[in-house]
């Protein structure tokens, strides 16, 4: 899984989501369940949009084509762990 999106809150993570899969892309939301004990805090960053591999330059166009902020940068193996490298096709 790679992270095509960091979102701003929730509300931003599901419609980066809904526009994924309707275009028959699978989503993951990382950290979706750690949104409820951030509170009034402001914390940024916290629920990642991510895709397959695979499917990932087609995602990050259709998050391209939103416009709703920055996508994720396009760094060769960033979601990975120090000292792993990304699986070839």
């Amino acid at each position: 899984m790679r992270t095509v999106y960091e979102a701003a809150n929730l509300i931003d993570a599901h419609l980066v989501r809904h526009a994924l899969e309707g275009i028959g892309i699978p989503v993951f939301l990382a950290g979706e369940a750690l949104a409820g004990a951030m509170g009034e805090l402001p914390l940024f960053g916290l629920v990642r949009v991510q895709v397959p591999d695979v499917a990932w330059p087609a995602a990050r166009a259709e998050v391209e084509a939103l416009g709703l902020g920055e996508p994720a940068p396009a760094v060769e193996g960033a979601d990975l762990p120090d000292g792993l490298a990304p699986h070839a096709p």
